[in-house]
């Protein structure tokens, strides 16, 4: 749906949503809660502890609401996360940690620009972790009905990593939506990618060494190709078909060869003709009057792996835009 005055779409839609009348008072979805986590082998000793002093917070609600991967236009949103400013931030915060960046890359397969850019967009290169208690944003995300299922299966996470002694909880302060570290990890990333690279027994991810192998791990899992192409730009012809167009990151559909899409695109590509490729234009469903063809992009299989790690089409053009930087002057 195009956003159409888009001010007053959002008082709109805050005022049905963040004004909600819920069903159950907070305190008694946390005693609800306490009787479900009990049951998925989670300790009462640690439930309580953790769970004692979560509470609803409403400014997540609205940060839920109003993301913006979801209102802003593409060109604004990759300059703003790719600015002549972040690359000069990345490329001295790896000058200060090189042994380790390169020591990861080398292990893993997964380029040092990558991480610096996913790193870069995260969270500035650790300048910005989130001041939120994450205990009490999934609290609140799992509260509400929007996304309950999803975030209750992340808190439930979380506590049994808390029991198992693998988290320190004293130390979970991330996103609004209960991201953490260097490079927001969610409980279930934590729990599936996550490694103690230092061998200390905990998971840092707020720890340099900890943060870069876990990124990296979780990239070589997903099956990223090292040094293979992610995006390229492209002027679509007139006759493009507009069903074969991607405006949503949920499932890329309509992967064909290149040799396929070339009657469609006016730009010479010097690509493979056999590689599969997707067209999406990221600003169709978004902006308001925004050209059904502009701008366009002809993205690949690594681009689809960033889609996995944030789903947004203008997040995996960022991240990137900002890793060919970093290319250009490592």
């Amino acid at each position: 749906m195009k956003i159409i005055n888009i001010f007053l779409y959002i008082i709109l839609y805050f005022s049905l949503t963040i004004n909600v009348s819920y069903s159950l008072t907070f305190d008694e979805w946390k005693k609800n809660f306490k009787i479900l986590a009990l049951s998925k082998g989670i300790s009462e000793s640690t439930f309580d502890s953790v769970m004692n002093n979560a509470k609803f917070l409403p400014k997540v609600i609205e940060y839920d609401r109003y993301q913006p991967e979801f209102y802003e236009d593409t060109k604004t949103y990759i300059s703003k996360r790719t600015s002549k400013k972040k690359v000069s931030s990345g490329l001295n915060y790896y000058k200060n940690n090189k042994e380790i960046i390169n020591n990861v890359d080398l292990n893993f397969g997964i380029e040092k620009e990558l991480l610096l850019a996913l790193m870069g967009i995260e969270t500035n290169f650790g300048n910005y972790l989130g001041k939120m208690d994450i205990i009490s944003s999934l609290s609140t995300l799992s509260f509400d009905k929007r996304r309950s299922e999803f975030f209750t299966n992340e808190l439930l996470t979380i506590l049994e990593l808390i029991d198992k002694q693998i988290v320190d909880p004293s130390i979970l302060y991330g996103s609004w939506a209960g991201a953490f570290g260097n490079f927001q990890f969610m409980p279930s990333t934590i729990e599936k990618y996550a490694i103690d690279y230092n061998d200390n027994n905990l998971i840092e991810l707020k720890n340099n060494s900890d943060s870069f192998a876990s990124a990296a791990n979780y990239l070589s899992k997903m099956g990223w190709k090292k040094n293979q192409p992610c995006f390229k730009k492209v002027t679509l012809k007139a006759n493009v078909p507009e069903k074969i167009l991607n405006t949503s990151a949920r499932n890329i559909k309509n992967k064909k060869k290149l040799k396929y899409y070339k009657k469609y695109i006016s730009d010479n590509l010097n690509f493979d003709e056999n590689i599969k490729i997707a067209i999406i234009t990221p600003d169709a469903d978004i902006v308001d009057n925004a050209k059904k063809n502009e701008p366009a992009y002809i993205v690949f299989q690594n681009y689809e792996l960033i889609l996995k790690w944030n789903r947004s089409l203008r997040f995996g053009l960022a991240v990137c835009t900002l890793k060919n930087k970093f290319k250009n002057e490592l």
